[in-house]
């Protein structure tokens, strides 16, 4: 009881902190660039775990638009003298987060391999990566939870998709959202063939860019495909091509080499066609499933890229303390695209 009383209102502080954070107006639209640019649907990565802590408490218990004074944690009668503390060290009373004293704890756990008191580019994707798997795991721990009814820590197909009845599978409607077409998905998902996901397999089920199987990775392809084939022959011409799949791939070739030139459509679509009949089948994509198909893991790289280039002041490829301290809005900005353009297969699960 005293934690949840706790984090109660740190999720208060936190709303308070999100928004009276103080802010660089260019470091604000930075986020927004990239977002719009590279087609970040849910947020940016979070780069604080206590930050993810809160937010997640705050969603969970719809303390969104409360405010709480955090003097009422001293007066409680259900907090001890460490957890008291513990909220005040980072918080001031006003609900602000003290951005200093977070990535002072927080630079010596990044900076590992090697503890030469800078942060690499490896070290920072490394870090982020670690989050984004904690924060996968935690959606997929809350979502088995909700599915599992049977509660034998596996999910059946009639747990995951109970609105389909026998009849519905027995047509297989392979149309967007029949059974048919939920079910090749299940199925895919199902490594083993044993007829129910584990928690690895459920997670690849409702985060399928995130996956490593390679049946997924093929159906995302054929999905994708499915919305560029204008003439519907299962396959992408030189024009298809380059109307859909290079655009979104030159966007992101652009942002990982700093404003390079990305080769030319004609150019990627050459290196693609492996059988040379002028056509890109599924298989042939697959290089570019990342580009097409970009989880949070692929964000993370491309976050790691953009924290490092607006705080690495001095261009030598990695962060001191006190480009850190000199940026701490960079790290603390939590922005939502707006955009909604283009339909995300991602919001489907």
């Amino acid at each position: 009881m005293a934690k949840a009383v706790v984090y109660a209102l740190l999720a208060t502080a936190f709303i308070l902190f999100m928004v009276f954070c103080p802010s660089k107006q260019h470091g604000h639209h930075d986020h927004l660039g990239l977002n719009r640019r590279l087609g970040f649907r849910d947020h940016v990565p979070v780069f604080d775990p206590f930050v993810a802590k809160m937010e997640r408490y705050t969603e969970e218990n719809g303390l969104g638009g409360q405010t709480h004074n955090l003097d009422l944690v001293e007066h409680s009668p259900m907090m001890d003298a460490s957890e008291v503390e513990e909220v005040h060290e980072y918080f001031s009373d006003e609900g602000k987060l003290n951005l200093t004293l977070r990535l002072l704890s927080l630079f010596p756990l990044i900076d590992q391999a090697p503890k030469d008191s800078y942060i690499s580019s490896n070290e920072l994707k490394h870090w982020l990566t670690q989050q984004a798997v904690e924060r996968l795991n935690y959606r997929t721990q809350k979502e088995m939870e909700s599915y599992d009814k049977d509660g034998d820590g596996t999910i059946s197909f009639s747990e995951y998709q109970p609105k389909f009845s026998s009849q519905d599978l027995e047509k297989n409607g392979m149309e967007h959202g029949e059974a048919g077409w939920w079910k090749q998905q299940f199925d895919n998902a199902d490594a083993d063939k044993n007829g129910t996901l584990t928690f690895n397999e459920f997670k690849d089920l409702l985060h399928p860019e995130d996956s490593n199987n390679s049946e997924i990775h093929k159906w995302l392809l054929a999905e994708k495909m499915k919305r560029m084939d204008q003439d519907k022959d299962g396959k992408l011409n030189f024009m298809e091509f380059s109307h859909n799949a290079y655009d979104s791939f030159k966007s992101y070739v652009e942002f990982e080499t700093g404003g390079a030139k990305a080769p030319t459509a004609e150019e990627k679509f050459a290196e693609l066609d492996l059988n040379k009949d002028n056509l890109l089948e599924v298989e042939e994509l697959k290089p570019l499933l990342h580009y097409l198909h970009p989880g949070e893991l692929s964000y993370t790289n491309y976050y790691a890229s953009f924290l490092m280039s607006e705080a690495d002041d001095n261009k030598d490829g990695k962060l001191t303390l006190d480009e850190m301290l000199d940026h701490d809005y960079v790290f603390y900005s939590t922005v939502y695209d707006t955009g909604d353009n283009e339909e995300d297969y991602h919001d489907e699960f």
